[in-house]
């Protein structure tokens, strides 16, 4: 018997789904969610993906080498996703928007005509309540001409030490508020 990738429910014979574009060994009510893959090597694969002992070494390796992440990877660099690409808003994003807009002379209600978007809109991010979309923190940046985007420079470095193994622990990310 083997564990649902999905629910963690124990199967007998679990089906082979692509979800989201992630091939999964799950049950029968998690099919559903995906849509199943029809192979002539799904049972064989399967079988040889949960086992300890030697089977086909095609199926054994690409399983291994999709389940550990970029520890076993012999690369040695970090996998890229689409995340790296993506400019980070400034955490003071807020207090930028505001001085901005003052030092430019307008009021909120001006700049809101100037974006062509809702003055309640303005005010919510000069308090930081809400985050601005991307076409919204467009707009800002070439109306007010400052840029609301995290530096790169200074927070890469801050996180460069990592654990002894160069991956990142949560204790790593987390900032404590005592």
């Amino acid at each position: 018997m083997v564990q649902c990738e999905m629910c963690g429910t124990e199967t007998a014979s679990p089906n082979r789904v692509k979800i989201e574009g992630a091939e999964l060994d799950v049950c029968d009510e998690c099919t559903d969610f995906g849509t199943e893959i029809t192979q002539e090597e799904t049972t064989s694969s399967t079988s040889t993906k949960y086992s300890t002992g030697s089977g086909s070494s095609s199926g054994t390796s690409a399983a291994s080498g999709s389940g550990s992440g970029s520890t076993s990877s012999g690369g040695g660099g970090r996998r890229r996703d689409m995340f790296d690409d993506m400019e980070e808003l400034a955490q003071d994003y807020d207090d930028r928007i505001r001085d901005a807009r003052e030092s430019a002379g307008l009021s909120q209600s001006e700049l809101a005509n100037q974006l062509n978007e809702k003055a309640s809109l303005i005010r919510k991010l000069e308090h930081g309540d809400t985050l601005p979309s991307d076409d919204v923190q467009h707009k800002l940046e070439r109306a007010l001409d400052i840029d609301l985007t995290a530096g790169g420079g200074s927070d890469e470095t801050e996180w460069e030490g990592g654990s002894a193994t160069g991956e990142y622990t949560l204790g790593d990310m987390v900032e404590r508020k005592d």
